[in-house]
């Protein structure tokens, strides 16, 4: 028998310092727009929450978050020799790829992507967050693992298209949170529908529905559906975010509700009451 608020004392020593709340955003596979996801979440949370937000580009093999927020400067190193996130648009970021020169491959090992993502942690001056958003890598092995029992995350969000091909990968991530204790905050939908830009008819590329039956299957709750559209592609290669370039449209609004589901939940689970397991 465990005690939840036990479990939650003897994990506070894993949390980043000066940060609130640590949130992961993965998938269970690659190419279903989890770093646009993450991005556009992380403003939304700024901006519409009101929130001191941090960004932190953890996709080590693929950083893509620096050329998405505009950023390629070296961060500077304080005094206790701590990297100091790059700031844009309000966000403070770090990733790998600002580290590394533009284009270089990223053939490391298992232990020297644990200690990069160490670094770039609890290796970084964050300050006072209210929220870090964390850009997971895809998948289920064991740099996700690691990173999931060495953080005290205070929950995942996964990232999914409709596909059943994507759903099932989905499934696994689920099912490797929840084997290591990480709530599960919801699913996110992407590349929902696309809609004809002459007549405005919804063509469900990637299918219809199925995300909403993986999510009441496994006991979850779907927080939004993101649309596929041209814009969103646009804004991300610019380094100019879909939610900030055009802060007024559907796809716009859908990230807005998703972070304000996400603040609630948040604060919510900051007031559950301690149970027995």
């Amino acid at each position: 028998m465990r005690r939840l608020g036990s479990i939650r004392s003897y994990a506070k020593h894993l949390r980043i310092d000066g940060v609130k709340d640590t949130i992961a955003v993965a998938s269970g596979k690659g190419g279903v727009g989890k770093s646009t996801t993450a991005v556009n979440l992380a403003v939304a949370l700024a901006r519409k929450c009101q929130l001191k937000v941090g960004l932190l580009d953890a996709d080590v093999y693929g950083p893509s978050i620096p050329t998405m927020m505009n950023i390629n400067t070296k961060p500077e190193v304080t005094h206790d020799k701590k990297m100091i996130p790059i700031e844009n648009y309000g966000i403070k970021c770090m990733s790998i790829g600002l580290l590394v020169e533009k284009d270089a491959p990223i053939v490391w090992r298992g232990p020297m992507v644990s200690n990069a993502l160490e670094k770039m942690t609890r290796g970084v001056d964050w300050g006072n967050l209210d929220i870090l958003v964390m850009d997971m890598p895809p998948g289920t092995g064991d740099v996700q693992i690691a990173m999931s029992q060495n953080l005290q995350l205070s929950g995942a969000l996964i990232v999914s298209t409709p596909q059943d091909v994507a759903l099932m990968d989905a499934r696994r991530g689920v099912k490797m949170f929840n084997k290591v204790d990480v709530p599960i905050l919801g699913i996110v939908e992407n590349m929902s529908c696309f809609k004809c830009p002459h007549c405005g008819e919804p063509s469900y590329i990637f299918g219809k529905g199925g995300t909403q039956r993986t999510a009441s299957e496994m006991g979850l709750e779907l927080l939004g559906k993101i649309p596929l559209e041209v814009e969103i592609r646009e804004a991300c290669d610019q380094g100019h975010p879909i939610v900030l370039a055009a802060p007024d449209s559907v796809v716009s609004r859908a990230y807005g509700e998703v972070a304000e589901k996400l603040a609630q939940k948040l604060k919510e689970q900051q007031f559950q009451p301690e149970i027995i397991l």
